[in-house]
Formats: C-alpha cells, sequence, structure tokens
C-alpha cells in the first residue's frame, strides 16, 4: 500500500463516508512518520540478513568472559550502550555501561582483566573512545565492536567486529542518528537473546532479576501462591464415596487428591469423576475406584505461567493442579489462584 492510497483509506470515516478533509501539516507529519518506519524496517532488513560469522564469533567471545560485559559509547551510540547492557544483565550476562569521557577520569578502574568491552559507534573514529580502546589494548581486555564503518580503527583495534550493513539515516538530512542506532538497538538485542540460549538462561533464572510489576505477576513460583496444610483435600484410596464428597466440598477446589497408604499421590476425583461414576452404588465404591489415576503434577519451584500452561492443554484442559515433592502432595493450585495473582 502506497503512503498516497494509505492517507485516503484514513480519510474516510465510518462505513465509508468521507470524513472531514485532513489538515495538511496532520497529512505531512503522517508521511513522515511512515517514511521514517519504512527507512528503519529496510535497514532492519538488511541487517538480518548481514548477520553472520562475525555475529557468531562475538557471542562466542562474550560467551567467554568470567566478569562482565562492558558496555560503552558517546552521544546516541550511548544511550543505545545502556539499554544494551541493561538488557544483557537481565537475561542472564552480567553487564554495566560506562561512559568513556568518564572512563579516562577514572572510571577505567571498573573495567578488569575478566572483563569484555563492548563498544558502539557509528563512525568508528569516536575520539572519547580512544583511551578505552588503548587500555583493553594494554591489559589484553576482549573488545568487541558494534560500527558502521570498517575499515576504522575501532573495527581494526577490536578482536570482533560487527559491521553494520551500509544504510542511510532516516533524517532528511542524513546527519542525525536514527536508522544506525536503532540497528545497534536491534543488534544488542540479538546478542542478548543468542547469549541466552548459548548459556541456556531460563524463565525461573529470569524471575530472579525480574521481581516486581506485571512482569513479576507472571514470574512468581507455584509455591507463592499454591493451598498448603488444611486446605489441601485430601483422601486415602479405601475412602467411601461420601468421605470424598465431603472432604471435596470442604476443599472447595471442585477435587481430591488420592492418597496410598506411603502418602503418595496417585489419583484425583474430580466432579466430573463423580458424574462420570453416578449410579445406584456409587456410594458403595471406594475412591480407588472412582479416581483418575497418574493426574498431572508439579513442582513447588515451578513457575505459575506453566501451571497454568498445563492446565490450559488443549487436549485436556482441567482448573487444578496437585503440587508434589517426591510424588507426595504438599499443595494444590488452581486456575483462579493464578489468575487473582495477576498471572495471565
Amino acid at each position: 500500500m502506497s503512503a498516497d492510497t494509505a492517507l485516503r483509506e484514513d480519510a474516510l470515516g465510518p462505513f465509508g463516508r468521507t470524513a472531514p478533509a485532513q489538515d495538511p501539516q496532520d497529512a505531512a507529519a503522517i508521511a513522515a512518520g511512515r517514511r521514517v518506519i519504512a527507512a528503519e524496517a529496510q535497514a532492519l532488513a538488511a541487517l538480518e540478513k548481514a548477520i553472520g560469522s562475525s555475529f557468531a564469533a562475538a557471542v562466542a567471545l562474550l560467551a567467554a568472559v568470567e566478569g562482565r560485559v562492558v558496555v560503552t559509547g558517546m552521544g546516541k551510540s550511548g544511550h543505545v550502550a545502556r539499554k544494551i547492557a541493561a538488557t544483557l544483565a537481565s537475561t542472564g550476562t552480567p553487564a554495566l555501561f560506562v561512559h568513556p569521557a568518564e572512563a579516562s577520569h577514572g572510571d577505567l578502574g571498573m573495567i578488569t582483566k575478566a572483563d569484555a568491552v563492548l563498544a558502539l559507534s557509528n563512525s568508528g573514529e569516536t575520539p572519547e573512545l580512544r583511551d578505552l580502546i588503548l587500555y583493553t589494548r594494554r591489559f589484553s581486555i576482549p573488545l568487541v565492536a558494534i560500527v558502521g564503518r570498517a575499515p576504522s580503527t575501532l573495527a581494526d583495534e577490536a578482536d570482533r567486529a560487527i559491521v553494520l550493513p551500509r544504510v542511510s539515516e532516516a533524517c532528511p538530512m542524513g546527519l542525525a542518528p536514527t536508522t544506525s542506532t536503532t540497528c545497534m538497538l536491534a543488534l544488542g538485542d540479538a546478542l542478548a537473546v543468542a547469549l541466552l540460549e548459548r548459556t541456556g538462561f531460563t524463565a525461573r533464572e529470569f524471575a530472579t532479576f525480574h521481581p516486581g510489576g506485571k512482569l513479576g505477576a507472571r514470574l512468581l513460583r507455584v509455591e507463592q501462591i499454591m493451598r498448603r496444610g488444611d486446605q489441601l483435600p485430601l483422601v486415602p484410596l479405601d475412602a467411601t464415596a461420601r468421605e470424598t464428597v465431603l472432604e471435596m466440598t470442604r476443599g472447595c477446589l471442585g477435587c481430591v487428591g488420592v492418597v496410598d497408604g506411603a502418602g503418595r499421590l496417585v489419583g484425583v476425583i474430580t466432579d466430573g469423576d463423580l458424574r462420570r461414576h453416578l449410579t445406584d452404588d456409587l456410594l458403595a465404591q471406594r475412591a480407588r475406584d472412582i479416581m483418575t489415576r497418574d493426574p498431572r503434577t508439579i513442582e513447588a519451584k515451578a513457575l505459575a505461567v506453566e501451571a497454568m500452561a498445563r492446565m490450559n492443554d488443549p487436549a485436556r484442559p482441567i482448573t487444578v493442579l496437585f503440587v508434589t515433592e517426591e510424588a507426595r502432595p504438599i499443595g494444590a493450585i488452581h486456575l483462579h489462584d493464578c489468575l487473582r495473582a495477576g498471572v495471565a
């Protein structure tokens, strides 16, 4: 769809009626916005095709670092570097940002021989990076560059250099960092995710670094919201149907767990199980006759979102999972418990 066609469609009101004419300044703003997004999308497509052996080499180098990844850059590249450092740190790669100008005035002491430096510069000739580059060379500290031009000082001195594809800035003057910083940001995300996958960083570890807000709610563990103790409805294998119904009513979960003589969970009885066995001799039956064997369970340390995923299995959805430890029930989690905790 062309920009002109999109603008004409924007001018249509409900049911195709023509809306009031759009202000020329509004139309120009919309066209500029779409032009910038299109330019940056095109640059990202070129970047995706350009990722290859140099990217893989950078990932391997950073994955081998015993200390931290020190991310640095000047100006707009510095702002992107701060975000990359934050993303790396939250996805299992210890990282921090060091301002290159401050590095020349004492902050070089923050960088150890166990660290690696990830330096961002579109030109590759940022003068403020000079002392930091020399420092890494002097102490054999690995240096990875995300750079817009090669050959350049930064690209030449780096142990590994990822060179951005030749793209034009979205700024009409071709001066303001726009497309280049978008590519740098995307490359930082790509490095973080590749390192996450290489090191086997798990959702449980991610939860440790993100305890707050909506994300924190999604990363709650089962043990934090499960029902336990007297709230846990359980009956032995030889419990009567009457005893089972009474325990199910007391537990308010719509089911009971069935345990053997050693306290191991061997089955579960739901309202549906009772209905399926609703015959004249129901009250004479025992829990072992009614229960569903090998029920789905979950560990206390699992994430609540994992519990929801198991309960929402489209092949056989359920509303309750028993929480077990060495096959013994220690808790239960209801779908509503997850929803109340904001896990969705």
